[in-house]
């Protein structure tokens, strides 16, 4: 019996057998699932002139690819053991070199302390606190000095001038002994010859006010309970020349 011709044009030649056999992806189950190489194999079986598969098969080369480099990068980024020993030697000597520097500026021969200020041969600490002027005495002698007395019309205009710009500071200068007589605080009477650092109209000893402070461009009286900052003042340390 004769065979309709269309039904010889569907049955499939020998190429073409072997292009659908070819064609039909083949998975590999190994483990925990589909071997990779099986999906390689299926896209190299497809002809060069579709580029869908073509296109595909290269994106996942290139992502292959930058695994790889990624993972050669790190594994050549981890130090060796003789690189580890070095840098940590290198480490120990640095912290080292830095602690005998901190030696070497602490035995440095200074004058006076990291927070007191150098000024004609004398040191002085400008509080930033705030005390009584009994308490401010107490503070300054368990610093080794004493509160400030002014000695000189330059040390007047240095004292005046750095207590303006932080705010209203006791002196050692009181009449707690007697109303108007005024005394340092190491005994020694107030010259005369300062009476022009009181600020107008001052000392007026309103509501007892019996210790001196610098106020603005000169002198105050002021209670002696009041919380003011003080300053403190002894001598500078000398250095010998080597």
């Amino acid at each position: 019996m004769a065979v309709p011709e269309t039904a010889q044009a569907q049955k499939p030649g020998y190429l073409d057998e072997e292009q659908l056999i070819s064609s039909r992806p083949s998975y590999a189950i190994s483990g925990s699932g589909y071997r990779l190489a099986s999906v390689l194999n299926s896209l190299a079986g497809c002809h060069l002139h579709h580029p869908i598969p073509l296109v595909l098969k290269l994106l996942l080369l290139t992502v292959f690819s930058g695994i790889l480099v990624a993972i050669l990068a790190q594994v050549f980024s981890i130090p060796s053991r003789q690189e580890y020993e070095q840098d940590q030697l290198q480490r120990k000597q640095f912290y080292k070199e830095i602690a005998q520097m901190k030696d070497t500026i602490n035995n440095l021969c200074r004058p006076c302390s990291w927070d007191w200020t150098f000024f004609q041969g004398k040191c002085y600490f400008f509080s930033k606190s705030q005390k009584s002027w009994h308490d401010s005495i107490t503070a300054c002698k368990e610093e080794g000095a004493e509160l400030v007395i002014v000695e000189s019309a330059e040390e007047q205009s240095f004292l005046q001038q750095t207590s303006k710009s932080k705010g209203i500071m006791w002196m050692g200068l009181s009449d707690l002994n007697k109303e108007g007589t005024w005394h340092w605080v190491d005994g020694s009477p107030l010259s005369g010859s300062f009476a022009d650092y009181w600020n107008k109209g001052e000392p007026n000893n309103v509501g007892g006010e019996d210790c001196a402070e610098f106020k603005d461009d000169g002198w105050n009286d002021s209670r002696c309970e009041n919380a003011n900052f003080w300053i403190c003042k002894k001598t500078a340390k000398s250095c010998s020349q080597n």
